[in-house]
């Protein structure tokens, strides 16, 4: 199944200057929209986050079947999280957001999810990192603005 990242997963990654983590834990299965993207350029463009290398994550655009979901999405929710729903509702993806609104809507609307938190402790799963590696990034990510429910991901593992 594929796994479409929204711009609060990116950023979170991206602000510790670890993309590559969310590609070592989905590999190929790994995309974002295009909204979602544009949100992290941004981001860059306006040096809230670091330029890095996202050259290898695929960026899909909405197709006419997801436009009516991402309209009424919009209602709601920004562009980003409001596209990755739409192509999850349609494409049958995974979503990963830190939205609380965007979770609470892919609840409603059954579509897999997960986060942050998710990805480092599939990390920490895979062997790709250990629970004091994933704990610094975690701290790193605090420190950046990220509001985490935990300080350690001890208590999920």
């Amino acid at each position: 199944m594929i796994v479409l990242l929204d711009n609060t997963v990116l950023s979170n990654f991206a602000l510790v200057q670890h993309p590559e983590l969310l590609r070592v834990a989905f590999g190929d299965q790994i995309a974002t929209a295009q909204q979602a993207f544009d949100e992290l350029r941004e981001g860059i463009r306006r040096g809230k986050l670091p330029k890095l290398d996202w050259s290898w994550l695929p960026v899909w655009r909405l197709q006419p079947p997801e436009m009516h979901y991402y309209h009424e999405f919009l209602r709601t929710l920004n562009a980003g999280e409001s596209a990755c729903l739409a192509m999850a509702v349609v494409r049958g993806c995974r979503v990963l957001t830190d939205d609380r609104d965007a979770r609470e809507m892919a609840r409603r609307l059954q579509i897999p999810l997960s986060g942050t938190l998710g990805v480092l402790v599939r990390l920490i799963d895979l062997g790709a990192l250990s629970v004091d590696e994933s704990d610094r990034l975690l701290a790193r990510m605090i420190a950046a603005h990220y509001r985490s429910p935990v300080t350690s991901l001890r208590s999920l593992l």
